[in-house]
């Protein structure tokens, strides 16, 4: 489904072309891809991405398409591979609360939208492996085939139509009704993801035994 067929499809389904309502379309397509990627998790959306701390600073910034971490990592000149321990910011601070102590980090944490905070305060200059979930390009007019348009076009429509009736106050029975034709069409998703796991397992445990 592209971007077109979509927005179209919103519309008949809502009988709406209602200018304000036209115009907020782009945001609820928008907040049903971020339904979608948080409901179900899709390899096809993982990313490793390699950083560079200094020393002396606890801050590192998030990439800009961030959605959630799954492994932060310190790797050293030998490329072993040492994984912080996911905290929260009051832990951070408990831990450390003599900010001018420096050491080999422990434990990271999320400090705001667009930076992670790492606890012991490094004590060197360090490479980060982040292994995370990103967000896509959204579908657009100017990005008009993603791979959620391609892939999971039933999911995304159905989420489009919970958040086009939430803001039309629309009647609570068609909303559950389409809370429930999103939640069928997720499970078709999942098992999108659950074959890619698969073949991730068997291509990596193929290459461990090569």
């Amino acid at each position: 489904m592209n971007y077109s067929t979509l927005v179209q499809a919103i519309k008949d389904y809502t009988e709406n072309t209602e200018t304000t309502f036209v115009n907020n379309i782009d945001t609820f397509i928008g907040q049903a891809e971020e339904r979608v990627l948080f409901d179900v998790d899709l390899p096809v959306f993982h990313k490793n991405v390699t950083g560079t701390i200094t020393s002396g600073n606890s801050y590192l910034s998030k990439p800009t398409d961030f959605l959630t971490a799954f492994s932060l990592a310190i790797v050293d000149s030998g490329n072993s591979y040492t994984y912080l321990l996911p905290k929260d910011v009051s832990f951070i601070r408990e831990y450390s609360p003599d900010t001018d102590t420096t050491g080999a980090p422990k434990y990271y944490a999320h400090f705001n939208d667009s930076s992670f905070i790492l606890s012991p305060k490094p004590n060197a200059s360090l490479t980060t492996e982040l292994h995370y979930k990103f967000k896509p390009a959204q579908i657009s007019s100017s990005n008009t085939t993603t791979w959620l348009g391609d892939n999971a076009s039933t999911a995304l429509l159905y989420g489009c139509l919970i958040e086009a009736y939430t803001f039309m106050k629309g009647e609570a029975d068609m909303l559950q009704l389409y809370e429930g034709r999103y939640a069928n069409a997720l499970r078709g998703v999942q098992k999108i993801g659950q074959y890619d796991d698969q073949r991730d397992w068997y291509r990596n445990g193929a290459r461990a035994s090569a």
